[in-house]
């Protein structure tokens, strides 16, 4: 014991003796455990955050969406869901509530005008449902109201981007929008939501579904999304099953045919992004390998040097009586010390990196780093210095007494 609290101060010693090369071979260490720290807690805070607004969907939502794999749409093929399928899930499919058509009057973002100010936000038309299957609730004002829908009102509930964007009021109620050519009152503010997945969902405006439809022509046959809840969890299958059966019959598909269309959950819908987010996390994790990959080589070509530097002392410990194995440990624990202070450095700094991030963007708010990635961060950096650290180790305990001390 006493060897190894001598070994540990004359490692530190030598640290301090070359504090400038000690920490150019830590510098690979800091850059990759601080990548890890850094990427680890944006990740999960990313994941925490994603997780929480599929959650407030509930569990026993569904949502209907047109979709056709890549090839197909390379192909020139196309699918739609629309009007006829929701009446006839309307009709046809008992044990559901809140059933909520959505239909984007624009492909992504159309212009809206207020005074001499224009912004590009998402206008969706829908239906009073919409409030309770998203929990897009007005914070002032009303929501869209049956009347609304089945008149085809020009009114419009807005989020809180709008209203920034557009130098509006702070109380716009009242006030009139311009979209696609047609004004539309305002008559509510939806509470903010946030931002998921980097889009800003308080970046909308909800018109009535009606109104949507008129605005984009009787002519044109509109791909909607439908939202609904199943009343009994029990039956969440039986309703997915009845809900596939009726759009394949809408759609003309024969047996065997794969569906152009989805009906998912948000489990499921969790489970794609959950699938995303975990390749995305391999692919970082192979980068920041690499970097502790070149930390290491950094440790074992600079402890290669010291060993070359120290010739003449190795000799001299030797020749007092040290053996192959305290020499073999002196050096070891040096090169784990020089990993390990490289590893508190990165952890700092990766954990002031994951907070400055998640001040800056909404959808990190949630980050934090778990226990699991400090202890895999301190193993990483030990693992590094003894594995990088044991070749020179091994040269400066292998070393002839005599021929160290001629050493020049």
């Amino acid at each position: 014991m006493y060897y190894l609290l001598e070994s540990l101060r004359s490692a530190i010693q030598a640290i301090r003796a070359h504090a400038l090369r000690s920490f150019l071979t830590m510098l690979g260490i800091i850059i990759g455990v601080m990548a890890v720290i850094a990427v680890v807690s944006l990740i999960q805070g990313f994941s925490n955050s994603i997780t929480s607004e599929f959650n407030g969907l509930g569990v026993n939502s569904l949502t209907v969406h047109s979709y056709l794999p890549r090839k197909d749409r390379l192909a020139g093929k196309t699918a739609k869901v629309t009007t006829d399928d929701l009446l006839s899930i309307q009709h046809d499919v008992t044990g559901i509530s809140g059933l909520s058509p959505i239909l984007p009057v624009g492909r992504f973002y159309d212009p809206v005008k207020f005074h001499d100010h224009t912004t590009n936000s998402q206008v969706l038309g829908s239906t009073p449902n919409y409030a309770i299957n998203n929990g897009s609730y007005p914070d002032s004002g009303r929501f869209i109201t049956p009347n609304d829908d089945l008149h085809h009102r020009h009114v419009a509930v807005i989020g809180v981007t709008v209203i920034k964007k557009l130098h509006m009021p702070k109380d716009p109620i009242g006030q009139f929008i311009q979209i696609s050519g047609q004004w539309f009152k305002i008559v509510g503010v939806l509470h903010p939501l946030g931002q998921i997945l980097g889009f800003d969902q308080d970046n909308q405006v909800i018109i009535p579904y009606g109104t949507a439809h008129s605005l984009l022509g009787a002519a044109v046959i509109p791909d909607i999304v439908i939202q609904l809840k199943v009343n009994d969890i029990k039956h969440l299958d039986e309703v997915t099953a009845r809900i596939t059966q009726i759009l394949r019959r809408n759609h003309h598909l024969k047996p065997g045919q794969d569906n152009d269309f989805k009906v998912q959950t948000p489990a499921q819908l969790l489970g794609n992004f959950t699938t995303v987010l975990n390749a995305i996390t391999y692919i970082l994790g192979g980068i920041v390998a690499i970097a502790l990959l070149v930390g290491g080589i950094g440790i074992m070509n600079i402890m290669l040097v010291s060993v070359t530097e120290r010739t003449r002392e190795i000799g001299i410990y030797k020749s007092l009586g040290a053996r192959r194995s305290d020499i073999l440990l002196q050096f070891l624990i040096e090169a784990v010390i020089i990993a390990l202070i490289g590893g508190v450095i990165g952890l700092l700094l990766g954990y002031g990196i994951g907070m400055l991030v998640a001040h800056l963007v909404p959808a990190f708010r949630s980050s934090f780093v778990p226990w699991w990635a400090v202890v895999l961060a301190f193993a990483f950096s030990a693992g590094v210095g003894v594995i990088f650290g044991i070749t020179p180790a091994a040269k400066a305990a292998a070393l002839d007494p005599i021929e160290a001390l001629r050493y020049e």
